[in-house]
């Protein structure tokens, strides 16, 4: 049931070009929990092989896909790039819709119509994550175009991404590719979509709107990457499962000292509201091509565990690094030892609570493992309710999980310290308890001498958790068989 015992869950990014079932294998028995898939730089057809590897090796392992999003990049770049130099100016402008002109030595494109109207003068425009600035010196009106001076030394190239600090760029939600794969998502039983760039909710309603329009059970992780995503970040929760924390951009877009601070504000409003959130972007970078982290890498790892993230996210490191499975086990090895130094936080104020009794449960729940020697706390879900609730107060013991919906239970695949598992509702319902615990102690995880938290329902799975019940093992399962 439990492939490597830790709470915080591992995101790793696969390519088509590495997805073989024994390397998924190999991730997984080393702490892996979530596949994610760019679909940047995947096609349909591969990110097809890595979600159908992934089933053969676990159906416990959840599919995570990004989307583009609303993004602004640089058109192609004819020749060598464009070399500039500190005091060099050049002209900016948008492709009008329905066109897409090349950049030229004097002459650079931006794929949006509207950058010229949204992009003041004095405006900091940054290009490839922050590599090369320009400052916005005039406009000049007859043709749409920018004025820009360069600030340093560099060389644009095709297609690199472009960022506007504190300026508002009118973009669509979503591109006709994200859409495009939005379905492939919903027709290949994804479970999640990682919106890029969210800035309000409208962003996450575009994307809501198609998967209600399926009836799919796909959840939204928004990507927090901008400084309007930090600013609406109250009304984003409202609206999607999760967020992930994308400190690339957000790196561009944010001083680079206030990065950890406003990690540490949103971690703290996802446990607040019970939602996953996941840090990510360069955490491990140097195992791309080195066997080992460097130290302020490992710091990195375990400050986001420390400040009780519910999942550490791998990207090249997985995707393309010469040391996917270390990377992998190097995580989950910091992961392990940080826990030990971390205490539950049952005294939070929690928000966005759509359950008072469940979340009651779940706090007495955790307040219990913490006061008496449980080895683990044991619950059923139907929607996921119970178990996020029980994560958010980030208790030391492991929570148990019975789902009885395969798609729940990898959507608990992000949740901090739930390790879930399917079962049949037929079978399961009325005694659950009794199959957990079989399960548990076959495979080695509990002891019929252990004592144990059960938090369930009297009414039905679907209508959420209404006892808590503190016994051995050995006792509940002979209860469940005289009964």
């Amino acid at each position: 049931m439990v492939h490597t015992k830790k709470q915080t869950k591992i995101v790793a990014t696969i390519s088509d070009n590495n997805c073989e079932i024994d390397f998924l294998r190999s991730l997984y028995e080393e702490g892996m929990n979530v596949v994610r898939i760019n679909s940047a730089h995947s096609t349909f057809e591969g990110a097809k092989k890595i979600v159908s590897n992934c089933r053969i090796v676990s159906d416990s392992i959840a599919t995570l896909i990004d989307t583009k999003g609303p993004e602004i990049r640089t058109t192609v770049v004819l020749g060598d790039g464009i070399s500039l130099i500190e005091g060099d100016q050049i002209r900016v402008r948008g492709c009008q819709k329905g066109e897409c002109v090349s950049s030229i030595e004097d002459a650079l494109y931006v794929n949006d119509s509207n950058f010229f109207n949204d992009v003041p003068v004095g405006a900091r425009v940054l290009i490839d994550d922050g590599e090369i600035e320009l400052i916005v010196t005039r406009k000049q009106d007859e043709d749409c175009t920018l004025i820009c001076e360069a600030t340093n030394r560099g060389t644009i190239k095709s297609r690199k991404s472009i960022n506007v600090p504190g300026v508002h760029i009118d973009l669509p939600s979503l591109t006709p590719r994200d859409v495009e794969y939005i379905h492939w998502a919903i027709d290949n039983n994804i479970d999640f979509i990682a919106h890029s760039f969210v800035r309000t909710k409208e962003d996450l309603i575009d994307i809501q709107k198609i998967l209600d329009s399926r009836d799919s059970h796909i959840k939204i992780i928004a990507k927090i990457e901008n400084q309007q995503g930090v600013d609406n970040i109250d009304e984003i929760l409202d609206y999607c499962y999760g967020i992930m924390v994308a400190r690339g951009d957000l790196g561009v877009e944010l001083p680079a000292e206030q990065i950890p601070i406003t990690q540490r504000a949103l971690v703290k409003k996802c446990i607040e509201s019970k939602k996953p959130v996941i840090i990510a972007t360069q955490m491990l970078h140097s195992m791309i091509s080195s066997p080992r982290p460097t130290r302020a890498e490992v710091s990195d790892v375990a400050n986001a565990i420390y400040q009780r993230a519910d999942a550490i996210m791998l990207s090249g490191e997985t995707a393309m690094g010469k040391y996917p499975i270390e990377a992998v086990r190097t995580m989950t090895t910091i992961a392990q030892r940080i826990e030990k130094e971390v205490a539950p936080i049952i005294d939070i104020n929690m928000v966005r609570i759509n359950n008072e009794i469940t979340a009651q449960l779940s706090r007495s729940a955790v307040r219990a493992s913490t006061n008496l020697p449980i080895k683990a706390i044991i619950a059923d879900t139907l929607s996921g309710r119970t178990a996020r609730y029980l994560a958010a107060f980030r208790g030391a013991k492991p929570v148990y999980t019975l789902c009885y919906r395969k798609h729940v239970m990898r959507e608990l695949a992000l949740s901090y310290g739930v390790y879930a598992e399917y079962g049949e509702p037929l079978i399961a319902h009325d005694r659950f308890t009794f199959q957990m615990l079989v399960r548990l102690e076959k495979d080695g995880q509990l002891e019929s001498t252990d004592l144990v938290i059960v938090v369930g329902g009297s009414f039905g799975a679907s209508r959420g958790a209404s006892f808590m019940e503190i016994s051995k093992v050995i006792h509940l399962v002979n209860k469940a068989l005289i009964d």
